[in-house]
């Protein structure tokens, strides 16, 4: 596995279903890991609203590799970053 921020900021999100806030906006963010932790799947649709973060984050390939789909990385980095439980 890696030991960047980003990995570990994504794997302290537990799997399943995670209610979050994000610019004082309320998500529901969906995490899965796949393959022997070798892939982390994450969607977040803001709830009453029409934002999405979509990615899959490859912890073992090249010291870990984020795919977002239809997004740019800064996005997704952005989101794990500051999405909290809490209203922020």
């Amino acid at each position: 596995m890696n030991e960047t921020e980003f990995y570990t900021r994504l794997s302290a999100l537990p799997d399943g279903a995670t209610d979050l806030f994000y610019r004082n906006r309320r998500y529901l963010l969906r995490k899965e890991t796949l393959l022997d932790g070798k892939l982390i799947k994450i969607y977040a649709e803001e709830l009453g609203g029409n934002d999405i973060v979509s990615g899959n984050y490859y912890p073992t390939m090249k010291g870990g590799m984020l795919k977002p789909c239809e997004m740019s990385d800064e996005k997704v980095i952005e989101f794990i970053f500051h999405a909290s439980s809490k209203r922020n």
